[in-house]
């Protein structure tokens, strides 16, 4: 799932899932982790956790993607699977720049999984199908 993410950060998240499991919060020695691997967008990620602004968008078929409204109130479209946001600091930062390995939106996607912080929505197989070919506003 996490493929496109160095070794080291997919062993960051399930160290942060498996203690967040254990007691309900992340240690500081794994916070500065998660500092140090993604930066500055590590505590905007977790802010956006915070506000639970992560949804998983489920269809019947198995196709999931998520929602994440940023804070602007904006709602971008994240998709794991191609390691994708539409935001405009993934396509500077990450895309462009090759400064950071995700941005916040798709940093809190990791995070709320691991946290189980995650919303869950159910869609239909048309209505995912249209958000996939970017014909439906998120």
């Amino acid at each position: 799932m996490r493929s496109f993410l160095p070794a080291v950060a997919e062993q960051l998240f399930q160290d942060i899932q498996k203690t967040y499991q254990e007691a309900s919060q992340i240690p500081n020695d794994l916070l500065i982790a998660l500092k140090f691997v993604f930066g500055s967008c590590a505590l905007q990620a977790l802010d956006l956790v915070d506000q639970h602004s992560v949804t998983c968008l489920t269809a019947p078929s198995g196709r999931k993607a998520f929602q994440v409204t940023g804070g602007s109130g904006r709602l971008y479209t994240c998709f794991l699977s191609c390691h994708y946001c539409p935001c405009p600091a993934f396509a500077y930062s990450v895309l462009r720049r090759n400064d950071g390995l995700v941005c916040k939106h798709i940093l809190a996607v990791y995070l709320s999984q691991a946290m189980a912080a995650t919303q869950q929505e159910s869609v239909s197989d048309q209505q995912m199908s249209l958000l996939l070919s970017g014909t439906m506003d998120p």
